[in-house]
């Protein structure tokens, strides 16, 4: 998956507008990003801590992007600060993905839009003591609806390693269809693997809306 908050690589625009979800008033409030288990909200600087904790985990860095030197502190706190600050652009938007009692739990973001073909692509990351909870998958459809119902996008689009069973379970049980492969794309650990591309249309997505 694409890597959503390495701050020592080349980001994508992100969102820093969004008003924070409250876990005191949770479901049954107008606030279109809180769901049944997680809420998406806009980077604060105080993730800033988070978020370095995270990149220490170096095996979760090769599915995100590739095994990257350490990272201070003190460019992690700037990073999000910065990000904190971040307007819409583009389309492309970052959240942090929190569970219902308000703890980050991994991010989502959104690049590649191209609102003249209606097309977009995301990347998500929940940190490995989180996954197995239904978190991922409930971003993922949060967002997608967003695009789909609200941006008029029509199409989305991701990239998974080869070698991420995970992640591919994940998009095939969302309905996902794969529409290639192209081998030999990325290089880590050693080894190279191909890189398998997921699509999903809007109405695709209608089909499983319906069915949750």
């Amino acid at each position: 998956m694409r890597a959503a908050f390495i701050y020592n690589t080349g980001l994508q625009e992100r969102s820093g507008y969004m008003s924070n979800c409250n876990p005191e008033t949770g479901a049954g409030t107008s606030n279109y990003w809180q769901g049944e288990r997680v809420c998406l909200r806009a980077i604060e600087p105080s993730d800033a801590e988070v978020f370095f904790r995270w990149n220490l985990d170096s095996e979760r860095a090769r599915y995100l992007e590739f095994l990257w030197p350490p990272t201070s502190m003190a460019s992690v706190r700037a990073m999000a600060e910065e990000s904190s600050r971040r307007k819409l652009e583009g389309d492309a938007f970052q959240w942090v993905i929190t569970d219902r009692a308000g703890t980050p739990v991994g991010t989502i973001d959104t690049h590649h839009c191209d609102a003249r073909t209606g097309t977009f692509r995301y990347g998500v990351d929940v940190a490995c003591e989180e996954r197995g909870k239904g978190y991922a998958s409930e971003a993922i459809w949060m967002v997608l609806r967003y695009y789909f119902h609200e941006l008029r996008y029509q199409k989305v689009t991701i990239a998974v390693h080869g070698d991420n069973l995970p992640s591919i379970r994940l998009h095939e049980k969302l309905g996902f269809q794969r529409e290639g492969t192209l081998r030999r794309m990325v290089f880590t650990g050693g080894h190279y693997c191909d890189l398998i591309y997921f699509g999903l249309t809007r109405e695709e997505f209608e089909a499983g809306d319906k069915r949750t």
